[in-house]
């Protein structure tokens, strides 16, 4: 964030880099650099003739060295993207990733390597290479470091989204409760590009200022606040049966939105992190919650649950549930309606 933050920075002080090299597992920052890049490097009036969006799949090396030194028309500068960057990559290295590819040093294109050691000073190249990155010991690697932006997009850990969620919307003048927080980490991971997405929509309904609770979340982006595997993780580690069998009735009743194979995967999810709990000896909540990779406003709920399940139960259930999990997924079993399993599941944990 950091770096990203700078190189917007340099940017908007007029220091310029000829070479961007945008690259990672993480695709939102990507976006958004080249996204800033191609909005505000030339003025508008310049973009029609200075400005060339290029598509990885779509051209050679050679048609990105010929557009990169070509001369701008009545600018300082031109600019040119190449979008999807990692398919122009995979066509130089034969069909392979380059970073799967450390060994074949004769495949980086010379021709682009003498470029990026002499880069034009008119041109601003940006390459937006996703999900990949170039590695370390290369040539080319050395040389669009020297002479350009090199920015290593990576994932965030899932205990990382939420400060990440309320960072956001603190910078665009909203707050956000704990529980909106975490429900939005659970049902979207950590895929930064669809949470913000989600975001987007709610600042368009919502006022400036406002605080964004589980209602709104339900109302606007579909995730139920009461019949969610929040509050089924809530009823489990509770053990309130009652509330638990509602929410299984309603996840059977709304199988599209509640897959069985996805309900399983969370709820085994948290009876592990529940065991892992167990094993933890201290148990400060600061140091706890990322152990766990879990949100602090969570925690009592796992305290509740490491009460009424002991180490040895918490085992038990983690083995009933592989069970039902691989029937879910129809092995073993006669296609057992979404129904059957929940019940099954349940009375595993239950009893």
């Amino acid at each position: 964030m950091d770096e990203v933050v700078k190189i917007i920075n340099d940017i908007k002080g007029g220091n310029i880099k000829p070479i961007y090299f945008f690259m990672g597992d993480e695709p939102y920052y990507i976006d958004k650099l080249t996204e800033y890049i191609e909005q505000n490097v030339l003025q508008e009036h310049e973009r029609d003739f200075n400005q060339t969006i290029l598509y990885g799949r779509d051209v050679t090396m050679d048609d990105v060295v010929g557009s990169a030194k070509r001369y701008p028309m009545m600018a300082d500068r031109q600019v040119v993207i190449v979008r999807e960057a990692q398919d122009l990559w995979r066509s130089i290295n034969g069909g392979q990733g380059d970073d799967d590819d450390n060994k074949k040093n004769k495949n980086e294109n010379p021709p682009f390597l003498n470029y990026v050691e002499n880069p034009m000073s008119t041109t601003v190249l940006v390459f937006s290479y996703k999900y990949k990155t170039i590695a370390k010991n290369k040539k080319i690697y050395k040389a669009l470091l020297k002479n350009g932006v090199i920015y290593e997009s990576k994932k965030l850990y899932e205990n990382q989204v939420g400060t990440w969620i309320s960072r956001v919307l603190q910078g665009k003048g909203y707050s956000i409760e704990p529980k909106a927080n975490a429900m939005l980490v659970e049902f979207l991971g950590n895929d930064l590009s669809k949470i913000s997405n989600e975001l987007t929509k709610l600042e368009i309904i919502l006022p400036k200022g406002h605080t964004i609770t589980a209602k709104d979340i339900e109302v606007n982006i579909g995730f139920s606040k009461d019949f969610n595997v929040f509050e089924l993780q809530n009823a489990l580690g509770s053990k309130n049966q009652l509330k638990a069998y509602q929410i299984a009735q309603y996840f059977a009743d709304n199988p599209k939105d509640n897959p069985m194979v996805v309900t399983t995967s969370l709820v085994f999810s948290f009876f592990v992190k529940l065991l892992k709990y167990h094993g933890i000896k201290d148990k400060n909540p600061k140091t706890v919650a990322p152990m766990l990779g879990v949100s602090p406003f969570f925690l009592k709920d796992y305290d509740l649950a490491l009460k009424n399940y002991p180490m040895k139960k918490v085992s038990a259930i983690i083995a009933a549930l592989r069970d039902i999990d691989v029937k879910s997924k129809g092995v073993g079993a006669n296609a057992l309606p979404n129904h059957d399993l929940l019940k099954e599941m349940l009375v595993k944990i239950f009893n």
